[in-house]
């Protein structure tokens, strides 16, 4: 989060946290009860908001290398203000103390001018849908955080080295309490194998996701640098897919096939579970029943289809493919496949129905297209895309109808941006990236308020 936002952030909080601030103010009335005081103490006020905005600046120094907002010039605009309140209450009344509503009204900003104000501070101006953007995490690689049915909490993967892991673990976040700055986020998987696509099950107590750790307990090993310098990523064929309660322990093992079990996401209608398998031979989709039953196969193409996800009506999914056409592509891709292994520098995003019926290519951009997921409408896609590039990066976020129509950039970091997910009441868009972080290479949580 950019340090210009936090202090005013911090202020707005403070302010509308009545209970406390009316305590405050209950304790300085009852302590002059006998002076004839016309004014609330200013001082008192001012000095407890510069040791807030002081701790939250000190902390975002760390992790940020960008100019924090004066606090002198903030107070000084806070102190004229409430000043210009006492000297009005003192010519129309003759009462000991400042209305508690009185100050709280000044600092009651509506939506639109919230959002006016929070895009002037925006790190990217055009990054219009976006506001309010917080930063969630800090170092290690955090990602695929997903919303639970409620929108209270975030599941995610990270290999944070600060949290004792040595590859990525699942984690939950209550994540407008929770400081993952300073504190380490509750655990749910087991903490063995390598992790991932984790995603909340109906009802919000338990978590799906994918783990090796039955095949070995250790991090599986990272695919070699290749001669040909090819970006690869690896199918480990000992990913299965298990359901676990929110204190880590193992419900369910939803998948015992032999192969690559794991990207499982579930229906907004809370009755189907999609996921990525190479039981046939090829990494195709597959459904299955809320609790594991009636597996069928969705998509039957040559490629990798993976990435799925439902739409708001749980009669569509989303993914993206690498569908292979020519000789060369389709020998290379299996020849990679045999070793575990996929190119993911070229796919484009695809929709179907559920039953895999009505296929249809949605983009046709190149480059590496990924990461889609439904906007809250049903009607748009938002998904990563580094179509722009010729070097690889930047990944951003784009925004485009499910007919192909109006594509739209949405983000516009230098780097990456991606795993973007909806609230369910469509009001928040969290998604990973490589923004502010001191010019390091971790990838972190960011969440923001999303407006049309």
């Amino acid at each position: 989060m950019d340090n210009i936002l936090l202090p005013i952030i911090v202020i707005f909080a403070f302010l509308n946290t009545q209970d406390g601030f009316k305590e405050k103010l209950k304790n300085h009335n009852d302590n002059n009860t006998e002076e004839n005081i016309n004014n609330i103490s200013i001082e008192g006020i001012l000095n407890t908001l510069k040791k807030k905005i002081n701790t939250v600046n000190d902390t975002t120094k760390t992790e940020e290398n960008t100019k924090n907002i004066s606090i002198e010039e903030l107070l000084t605009g806070l102190k004229e203000k409430i000043e210009k309140v006492n000297d009005t209450t003192k010519k129309e009344e003759k009462a000991n103390n400042i209305s508690v509503e009185q100050i709280l009204n000044i600092f009651k900003l509506n939506q639109k001018t919230i959002a006016d104000t929070s895009n002037k501070l925006n790190k990217y101006a055009e990054e219009n849908n976006l506001i309010n953007i917080s930063k969630l995490t800090s170092g290690g690689d955090n990602a695929e955080a997903y919303f639970s049915f409620d929108d209270t909490k975030l599941v995610f993967q990270s290999n944070n080295e600060k949290w004792g892991v040595q590859c990525d673990q699942i984690y939950v976040t209550e994540y407008m309490n929770d400081d993952m700055f300073n504190y380490k986020p509750n655990m749910v998987s087991t903490g063995l194998g390598r992790t991932t696509c984790s995603y909340f099950m109906p009802g919000d107590t338990s978590i799906i996701y994918a783990s090796t750790h039955l095949g070995n307990s250790n991090c599986p090993e990272e695919p070699k640098k290749r001669e040909d310098g090819a970006y690869v990523w690896p199918i480990y064929s000992d990913f299965d897919i298990f359901i676990a309660d929110l204190d880590g322990n193992i419900i369910k093992q939803l998948t015992n096939s032999p192969g690559y079990d794991a990207e499982a996401t579930v229906s907004p209608t809370r009755d189907k579970i999609v996921f990525t398998s190479d039981r046939s031979g090829d990494l195709e989709l597959y459904t299955m029943d809320i609790n594991g039953e009636n597996i069928k196969q969705v998509t039957f193409g040559l490629g990798y289809d993976g990435g799925a996800f439902f739409s708001p009506d749980g009669k569509k999914l989303v993914f993206r493919s690498s569908r292979p056409k020519t000789k060369e592509d389709i020998k290379e891709y299996k020849n990679l496949l045999s070793e575990g292994l996929v190119k993911p520098t070229e796919m484009e995003i695809y929709t179907c129905n559920i039953d895999g019926s009505n296929l249809q290519q949605i983009t046709d951009l190149g480059n590496a297209n990924w990461a889609p997921f439904f906007h809250p409408s049903g009607e748009k896609i938002i998904f990563s895309s580094n179509h722009k590039s010729k070097r690889g990066f930047p990944f951003n976020l784009f925004l485009i109808n499910t007919d192909g129509s109006d594509l739209k950039q949405i983000t516009y970091d230098k780097t990456f941006d991606s795993f973007p997910m909806f609230s369910y009441d469509g009001k928040k868009l969290v998604f990973s990236s490589n923004r502010n972080n001191g010019g390091g290479r971790s990838t972190n949580l960011f969440i923001a308020d999303w407006i049309e």
